[in-house]
């Protein structure tokens, strides 16, 4: 082999290929979206347009390595690069030689590999008298892989026949046949050409035999087809012969019960008009043809429909009042709500039912006071999550086109309910989604308006279906990603965070006893006091919902439960709290959040996220410069530009605190937000960067007992925020003992339980100069904490 071949040391870019490989005088086009494989091309046409194009072993792997792909590719010429939507690059290259790699490093961002260039020397081939057989042989197998196949066009042995260079002529053929990958590759790593040409030679002869039994079953199969053909034939026949006689067959009967149905149902004119005609074509449907079972899918989805029945409202106030406290302790505004649409509904019975949208973090009971809504009215409940959904089909169902259609999502839940009028909960749906399969929100808009839900049309069913009865729920983490015209159609009630005494009641009152009963435990076996559940409460769970909390519990029952295997005697189980350690180890949590003294450019502000209220430090150095801002911890535009308006503001009154005025050429201010691995963004922290930057200019220390929220103007104005309740009980688990909120969010203090009001103090601010006497540590003051 040495002698029949030159090799050339080179240094290209290289791409890994997914599920492909191209052999040396091949076009070849394909598309590459991969960073890595991208910057490779980049390389290779800011170059002299070559590249060397190598194939993984595995298809599944993203982010390939060298181990990853196989060291024996192609050197190819870049002919052509278009860029498609979507950040993916279409490429047509051309097959040069093929080459060994050598060495591989990625330290430039993309594959680049030393290889070993392989030139054949068509003149040691000519007189070799094995190749030339060789050569022979398998073109003749080639045009009989050919005239059985019928998967090339014969035009390529014109070609094939003008090709003197052998190398060029194996490489020719087997870029022309359907190959496995590792045969493709078998062949690309074989560099002797008479080798190469015996193992082509073999995989031809091996594809012909399997063209031969594929033609066998062919006609095989068509002979059949041909019978099933004059059965049909002769099945049509043997029916027009029965309908002579007076004899129903079984497709007849079926129709008929289909028309008994339709009779019953209560539906519009139209409606039951078109059903009529699709019963009439089931009737004329042949039993052995396949059509059959989808027609009489359709049928069946349709008369299991709830097209007359729906359940009786339970419209007793009082008895509603006590299913929702019974299930749920709080919760005032949204129990307010239900008892409020169960008495107009007691007086008007034309009401449309309203869709309420029930937001707040998650843990907080949403799902489960949907449930207590459908027991307190006397309805069936059903339940569909919308997290994820991308595909309108999922709302609006599969035309009957397509194979294996079936209903939406809306429909089969109105079929599971066996009633017209359930209540219906739409679990997160603000987390739908949009892709080119269309716009889902779009489709909602459909089923909870109540001015087009009264004629609701699913693809599948092609006909209207009234789901005005229905009371719809929806439930949402956050409002922000539902869209405007959906967020028209309902009425929003938030359910904020609990506070402690809020937990610690509905701990008592339902999450011990549930855990108990789920742990194999009896009624009672497990008893834990307030003051123990106060410290699970604070030291073991911080969230705005009960959902943790429920898990810490089910995780001391479980303990208790291994106790009572290992010592049956066992009659009660009372846990203190200086057995929480045992059942749960250490504490998790601590109330110094707010910090242990007073310090200089740090400041306590309070956010609102998807999952409640947070505590949110922001942190400020001022070092020697020229006048720099840096801002990290992930912040976005927003916040960005209220440092920049707070810093504005501060030079304004820099002779107030005896600042110096160049301080914002001479110094380098760095505000950061810790967690910065977690994005953050919106107009509530402008006064407290304000704060913090002032604190770190003039050095004056800021109480660690403060906590504040509100948007800073450029004249010191502090402006109103949103999410307030769920921001101070934030403040209020951390141990904040004094709040400062903007001037216009005093209405906002109604909503805060009185408890909570009573452990802090709120002072509400126009002006930055209220926020700095407040927060600035005074002189003479030692410790305010």
């Amino acid at each position: 082999m040495e002698d029949k071949y030159t090799k050339i040391e080179c240094k290209l870019p290289l791409i890994p290929l997914r599920g492909l490989a191209i052999f040396p005088y091949m076009i070849l086009n394909f598309d590459i979206g991969r960073d890595i494989s991208i910057r490779a091309l980049d390389e290779a046409m800011m170059a002299d347009e070559l590249i060397f194009l190598t194939s993984q072993k595995e298809v599944e792997v993203d982010e390939p390595t060298e181990d990853d792909f196989y060291h024996v590719g192609t050197i190819c010429k870049v002919k052509q690069m278009i860029k498609l939507p979507g950040d993916t690059v279409r490429v047509l290259v051309e097959g040069i030689s093929r080459a060994k790699i050598k060495e591989v490093n990625q330290d430039r961002g993309f594959f680049e590999a030393v290889v070993d260039e392989i030139i054949y020397d068509q003149s040691e081939s000519e007189n070799d008298v094995e190749v030339q057989a060789l050569v022979r042989n398998v073109l003749d197998s080639f045009e009989e892989y050919i005239n059985i196949g019928n998967r090339v066009s014969p035009e390529i042995l014109v070609s094939l026949g003008e090709i003197e260079n052998a190398d060029r002529f194996v490489d020719t053929i087997a870029s022309n046949i359907y190959l496995k990958p590792e045969q493709k590759q078998q062949i690309l790593e074989e560099f002797d050409i008479t080798k190469r040409l015996e193992l082509l030679y073999s995989i031809l002869l091996e594809e012909i035999d399997i063209l031969k039994i594929e033609k066998k079953i062919t006609l095989r199969v068509k002979k059949q087809m041909n019978k099933v053909q004059k059965e049909y034939y002769l099945r049509e026949q043997l029916r027009a012969i029965q309908k002579e006689l007076g004899e129903e067959e079984d497709i007849n009967s079926e129709a008929e019960e289909y028309r008994i149905k339709l009779k019953k149902i209560k539906a519009p004119k139209d409606t039951k008009a078109k059903i009529n005609r699709e019963i009439d074509k089931f009737s004329k449907i042949s039993p052995a043809s396949p059509d059959i079972s989808v027609s009489r899918n359709y049928l069946d989805t349709i008369f299991s429909l709830p097209w007359n029945k729906e359940t009786r409202d339970k419209l007793d106030i009082k008895k509603a009042r006590e299913i929702l406290d019974q299930d749920h302790y709080g919760m005032d505004k949204v129990k307010e709500r239900i008892l409020e649409f169960l008495a107009v509904r007691t007086l008007s019975k034309s009401l449309k039912g309203p869709i309420i949208c029930l937001v707040g973090p998650p843990g907080v009971g949403k799902t489960s006071i949907a449930k207590s809504i459908a027991a307190a009215m006397n309805r069936k409940f059903v339940r569909i999550s919308l997290g994820g959904v991308r595909d309108e089909a999922e709302i609006r169902g599969h035309r009957r086109t397509y194979v294996a259609a079936i209903p939406g999502r809306i429909i089969n839940g109105v079929k599971e309910a066996e009633t017209k009028n359930p209540v219906f909960l739409l679990d997160e749906i603000d987390k739908m989604a949009s892709d080119y399969k269309g716009d889902v929100a779009s489709a909602m808009l459909e089923v909870l308006d109540p001015e087009q839900n009264k004629n609701f049309v699913d693809h599948y069913l092609e006909i209207p279906f009234d789901l005005s009865k229905i009371l719809f729920i929806t439930t949402a983490n956050s409002l922000s990603t539902i869209p405007g015209p959906l967020l028209d159609r309902m009425e929003i009630i938030e359910l904020s965070g609990y506070i402690e005494e809020e937990k610690l009641n509905i701990a008592q009152k339902y999450l011990v006893k549930k855990q108990i009963a789920e742990n194999g435990l009896k009624e009672g076996f497990v008893k834990i006091d307030d003051a123990t559940m106060r410290d699970i409460i604070n030291y073991y769970t911080r969230e705005a919902g009960v959902r943790n909390l429920e898990r810490t519990i089910g995780k001391i029952c479980r303990k208790i439960a291994k106790k009572y295997v290992e010592d049956p005697s066992l009659t009660e189980v009372v846990v203190k709290k200086e057995d929480l350690e045992e059942y749960l180890g250490k504490d998790k949590y601590t109330f110094d959040l707010a910090g242990a003294k007073p310090e200089v450019g740090m400041v306590t502000g309070l956010a609102w996220t998807a999952v409640g209220g947070v505590t949110l430090n922001v942190e400020v150095n001022v070092l020697k410069g020229k006048g720099q801002i840096v801002l990290t911890g992930q912040l976005g535009d927003v916040m960005k530009e209220s440092a920049q308006t707070a810093i504005s503001y501060i030079r304004s009154i820099s002779d107030k605190y005896n600042i110096p005025d160049d301080f914002y050429q001479t110094e380098d201010i760095h505000i950061h937000i810790p967690e910065g691995a977690t994005p953050k963004d919106g107009p509530s922290a402008g006064v407290t960067m304000a704060t913090a930057v002032l604190s770190a200019l003039t050095k004056i220390p800021v109480r660690c007992d403060v906590a504040m929220t509100g948007e800073i103007t450029l004249r010191g104005r502090v402006l109103p925020v949103g999410g307030v309740k769920e921001k101070l009980l934030a403040a209020h688990r951390a141990g904040i003992k004094k709040v400062l909120l903007p001037k216009d969010c005093e209405a906002d203090l109604d909503e805060i339980p009185q408890n909570v009001k009573d452990q802090m103090e709120f002072v509400l601010v126009k002006h930055l100069d209220e926020v700095l006497e407040h927060a600035l540590v005074k002189d003479g003051d030692k410790n305010e904490n």
